[in-house]
């Protein structure tokens, strides 16, 4: 039986302490289950947004979607990570990631590395943090127990074995770094692609006690009779790309809201991807989708 369906929305854009509740509200209103916030640069710092968040919410989880491990201390994160856990009433899911931005290392004065010294630095938070949230003279304590909910986001044979040693939740964002961008420039991954990037994974993972939830990151989601019109102006973007290429890659939602349910229940068929994550821009968007799928 196909686990339930759950979707979160990223929220991205800075804003006045009475706006900022009143998008975590409305988020709630409209049903998501998880409310996210991200790491980066010029977007809001992610734990006091969160936190924020829970003060005027009661339903959904909050996530960091997910945290730049290059940008902390595993002994100063696992303070924020128990503090933020407590006073979101136990609702935090931390994610957590390598980081992929390279100008915003540079920015903050902060080493960005090669690839492999990043997933190195990231295995050690999380070995650091298991360690000292997991013990019980650590203060402040977090709420959850054994521990809060991890989340592991990032592409690579490394990657998904940390996240099959480590995740309880697995995201996968089908994009990879446009080679030699600094600025995270991102190009998407066709189906077959990603299908292979989950089949790798779920190899990986097969010792688990329990599987992981699978989450998908989703880069656009427009509700529309003409879905070629709606997909032309990122084919244009795209040096060789079709716009029947366009409208079949995974983290691309386009259609009636009925061609868009199918097209989320045909995410969890084929991938296994039962956890669905929006970007702010498309919260309205996508909530007939949420009211349709909710509980399923």
């Amino acid at each position: 039986m196909p686990r339930p369906f759950r979707f979160g929305v990223s929220l991205l854009t800075a804003a006045p302490a009475e706006e900022w509740r009143a998008k975590c509200r409305r988020a709630e209103e409209l049903g998501y289950d998880v409310i996210l916030a991200p790491d980066h640069l010029g977007m809001p710092a992610p734990f006091p947004a969160l936190v924020a968040a829970a003060a005027v919410t009661e339903r959904p989880r909050l996530g960091t979607f997910v945290l730049n491990a290059g940008f902390w201390n595993p002994t100063l994160l696992a303070r924020e990570v128990a503090t933020a856990d407590a006073l979101t009433g136990g609702r935090l899911e931390l994610g957590l990631g390598t980081g992929y931005v390279g100008a915003e290392h540079e920015a903050a004065r902060l080493p960005f590395g090669s690839p492999g010294e990043r997933v190195d630095h990231l295995e050690r938070t999380i070995e650091e943090l298991d360690r000292l949230l997991g013990s019980p003279d650590h203060q402040p304590q977090p709420v959850q127990q054994p521990r809060v909910p991890l989340v592991i986001g990032g592409n690579g044979d490394r990657m998904l074995r940390l996240t099959a040693e480590h995740a309880d939740i697995a995201a996968f964002t089908g994009a990879r770094l446009v080679p030699g961008s600094t600025t995270g420039q991102l190009l998407p991954v066709p189906a077959g692609e990603l299908e292979q990037s989950v089949a790798r994974y779920l190899r990986l993972a097969e010792g688990r006690k329990e599987p992981a939830e699978l989450n998908l990151l989703l880069q656009m989601v427009v509700v529309t009779d003409d879905r070629a019109a709606a997909v032309r102006p990122l084919v244009e973007r795209v040096p060789g790309a079709t716009v029947e290429q366009a409208l079949e890659l995974p983290i691309l939602l386009v259609g009636t809201v009925d061609e868009i349910v199918a097209q989320v229940l045909d995410r969890r068929e084929r991938y296994g991807f039962s956890y669905l994550t929006v970007l702010e821009p498309y919260l309205e968007a996508f909530a007939p989708v949420v009211a349709e799928l909710a509980g399923r």
